[in-house]
C-alpha cells in the first residue's frame, strides 16, 4: 500500500493528489484505489473504479483483529459551512467496492479515533464555532458528549483507544504546567490522576503504540524522540537495541511485537546522522542473520562532517524561560558569525535533537545557527504557548533577539548576525530588521507574512485558506481586526519599510494560498519606495514552501551567496 509524491512538481501544482495504490507482495497486480487528478503510473486498468482524490488512508486493520485482510479504512475529506470534515469509508482492496460507516455518529466530525478493528470510538467535531468531542463508551450503543468548548480552551485532547474501549487523553492537570497522557475516567467524567506518561520539562506530544488491541507503549518527544514501553518484552528489546546501536536514538516499529517471531524495523539516528534503517527478524529465513542493514536516509550526508545540536534554556529580558537550539560546527573555535533561524507556525514546536537540513546546511558554511523556541511555540508548557497570544512583533520578537544576545554573551556567536525564516519565521525576519536594525546585517525571508491587517481581516481580492482560522483562533492569538487595529498596524512590516536598513532576500511561491504573493509584492513595493529594494525571487507553481528540486537548489544557492556577501563565514 503506498501513495506518491512527485518531487519534480512544484508544491502549488493542483495536477496531482497523492492517491493510494496497492500491489501484491510479489509485485504483481498494481492497482489504483484512490485517484490522482491525472495518472502517471501504469496499473492493471482498474483506475476507472478508483475513488476520487479527496480520500486518504486512515488505517489498515491488523492481522487477527477480526477484519478481513482485504479491508481498508479510508476517510473522505470534505467541508461543511467552511469547516473541514471527514467521513469514514471501508474499501475492499481487491474489488474497489466501498461501504460507508452508517452508525449514528456525531455530524461534522473532523477527527476520528478508531480501535484496532477500525471501528470509530471517539470523534471531534465543529458546531456553531465550538469544538465538540464525543465517544462511544464500552458496551454502549449511543454516543456520549465529552465536552463542548471553544477551540483554544478544550479541556483535553483525544489520543487513542484500546481494544477494551479505554479512552486515552492528554491534558494539563489542574495547577500543572505541562500536558500529560492519561486515561479517561468514565464515572468521574474527567481525565484520571496520576497520569500514565509525564515528560519532565515538556508537553506530552506523541502517539500510542498498539498491536492486537493492546497498548504496548507510547512514543513521545522530550528534547528528542523517546519511547515509553509498557510491555516488558519490548522494554527489554529496546535495551538490547540501544546496547547494539550505541550513541543513537533507536526508534522501533514492529509486528508480532515481543513474540518469538517478531519482525522489527529500527531507525537509528542522532544529531549528526539522518539515520540508518535496520531489519530485525527474530526467526530469520535460513542463511540470513537476525539483523540486516537495509538502507540509509539521505545517504549522501557524511555524519562526521555534520554539526552538533544542543538545547539550552535561557532567560528572556522579562525573565521568561526560553528554550534555544544551537547548531554549531564541531571543530569551531571562538565566536562564529550567526544565523538566527526562526521557525514558522508560529504555534508549533520548532525543532528537536536530530539532523535537520537547514541548520546543518548553514553550519556547514561556517555559521552558528540559533533557533529560539519563542513564546507561542508548542511543546514547552501551556504558559509558554499562551504567552505568545497577541504578541506578534512584541514579546515574541524580543525572544528572538534575546536568544542571539545570549549566544553572543556566551561566546558562541560574534557580533555579525543575520536573521532568516519562512512563513511566521519570515515575518519575524522582517520585523527583526525593522525593530532591531542595529542587530542584524541582513535577512532572508521566504513565504513571509508582511501585512498583519491582511492576515487578520483577509481581502476579497487576495484569496487564501485562512477563513476558518479567522473565525476560530486568529482574533485571540494574533489580534482582532477592529479592536486591535492600531497594534496590528504598528507591527506590520509592510508599514515599517523605512526603518529597515539591512539587505534582504525575499522569496515567494506564486501559488501560495496560506501566505499569498500579495504579502510579498506589498513588502517589495514598500521597500522600493523607501529606496531599499530587496533581492526578489518568485517560483512559478510553488505554494507555501518549495518542493520542486531545481527550485529548492536555486533558493539554497541564493541563500549561500547572499549570506556569504553580507555575513562573512568564520574562515574569512
Amino acid at each position: 500500500m503506498f501513495s506518491l509524491t512527485d518531487l519534480g512538481e512544484a508544491s502549488g501544482s493542483h495536477s496531482k493528489a497523492p492517491g493510494l495504490f496497492a500491489v501484491n507482495a510479489d509485485g504483481s497486480r498494481m492497482r489504483m484505489l484512490v485517484r490522482q487528478t491525472q495518472n502517471f503510473i501504469t496499473t492493471d486498468g482498474t483506475d476507472r473504479d478508483a475513488l476520487h482524490w479527496n480520500h486518504r488512508l486512515k488505517m489498515i486493520p491488523e492481522p487477527g483483529a477480526g477484519v478481513k485482510n482485504d479491508q481498508l479504512l479510508l476517510v473522505e475529506m470534505g467541508g461543511v459551512d467552511g469547516f473541514y470534515v471527514e467521513s469514514p469509508v471501508w474499501m475492499n482492496v481487491n474489488t474497489g467496492s466501498t461501504r460507508a460507516y452508517t452508525d449514528a455518529a456525531p455530524a461534522n466530525s473532523f477527527h476520528w479515533v478508531v480501535n484496532d478493528q477500525g471501528a470509530p470510538r471517539a470523534t471531534v467535531a465543529m458546531k456553531d464555532g465550538r469544538v465538540q468531542a464525543h465517544w462511544l463508551p464500552p458496551g454502549k450503543t449511543e454516543w456520549a458528549q465529552l465536552y463542548d468548548a471553544p477551540s483554544l480552551n478544550q479541556p483535553f485532547q483525544l489520543e487513542g483507544v484500546s481494544a477494551q474501549g479505554e479512552l486515552y487523553v492528554s491534558h494539563v492537570p489542574k495547577g500543572g504546567t505541562y500536558r500529560v497522557l492519561t486515561r479517561y475516567d468514565a464515572q468521574a467524567q474527567a481525565p484520571m490522576d496520576p497520569p500514565l506518561v509525564r515528560v519532565p520539562g515538556f508537553d506530552f506530544q506523541g502517539h500510542l503504540i498498539r498491536e492486537g488491541g493492546t497498548v504496548l507503549g507510547v512514543r513521545t518527544m522530550a528534547d528528542s524522540e523517546a519511547t515509553v514501553w509498557l510491555d516488558e518484552r519490548m522494554k527489554k528489546f529496546q535495551a538490547q537495541v540501544d546496547q547494539l546501536l550505541v550513541g543513537k536514538l533507536n526508534s522501533i516499529q514492529c509486528r508480532r511485537c515481543g513474540q518469538p517471531d517478531m519482525v522489527a524495523l529500527v531507525r537509528s539516528y542522532n544529531d549528526h546522522d539522518p539515520g540508518k534503517l535496520w531489519l530485525y527478524q527474530a526467526k530469520p529465513p535460513q542463511g540470513e542473520n537476525r539483523w540486516r542493514a537495509i538502507g540509509r536516509i539521505r545517504e549522501a550526508v557524511q555524519p562526521d562532517q555534520m554539526a552538533g545540536v544542543d538545547l539550552q534554556t535561557i532567560k528572556a529580558r522579562d525573565g521568561h524561560e526560553l528554550p534555544v537550539w544551537i547548531t554549531r560546527p564541531d571543530n569551531a573555535k571562538g565566536p562564529l558569525p550567526a544565523v538566527v533561524l526562526v521557525h514558522g507556525g508560529p504555534w508549533v514546536r520548532g525543532s528537536s535533537w536530530q539532523w535537520n537540513d537547514w541548520p546543518q546546511y548553514l553550519a556547514s558554511r561556517g555559521y552558528v545557527v540559533i533557533e529560539p523556541e519563542f513564546r507561542g511555540s508548542t511543546g514547552y508548557g501551556e504558559a509558554h504557548f499562551r504567552a505568545g497570544f497577541r504578541q506578534w512583533g512584541q514579546a515574541m520578537q524580543d525572544d528572538v533577539t534575546d536568544a542571539l544576545r545570549w549566544a553572543q554573551k556566551k561566546g558562541l556567536a560574534s557580533d555579525r548576525a543575520c536573521i532568516m525564516g519562512a512563513s511566521y519565521g519570515g515575518y519575524a525576519t522582517l520585523m527583526g530588521l525593522a525593530k532591531d536594525p542595529e542587530v542584524y546585517r541582513c535577512g532572508v525571508a521566504w513565504v513571509a507574512v508582511s501585512d498583519l491587517e491582511l492576515l487578520v481581516q483577509g481581502s476579497w481580492w487576495v484569496p487564501d485558506d485562512f477563513g476558518m482560522a479567522r473565525r476560530l483562533t486568529i482574533p485571540e492569538m494574533v489580534g482582532d481586526g477592529r479592536q486591535d487595529a492600531a497594534m496590528l498596524a504598528a507591527n506590520s512590516p509592510v508599514r515599517l519599510a523605512a526603518r529597515m536598513k539591512a539587505p534582504l532576500l525575499l522569496a515567494y511561491g506564486e501559488e501560495d494560498r496560506r501566505v499569498p504573493l500579495a504579502h510579498g509584492t506589498r513588502m517589495r513595493d514598500a521597500l522600493a519606495a523607501a529606496a531599499r529594494p530587496p533581492e526578489w525571487v518568485t517560483y512559478a507553481g510553488e505554494a507555501h514552501g518549495f518542493t520542486k528540486r531545481e527550485n529548492r537548489l536555486d533558493f539554497a544557492r541564493r541563500v549561500e551567496v547572499f549570506l556569504g556577501k553580507h555575513l562573512a563565514p568564520a574562515q574569512q
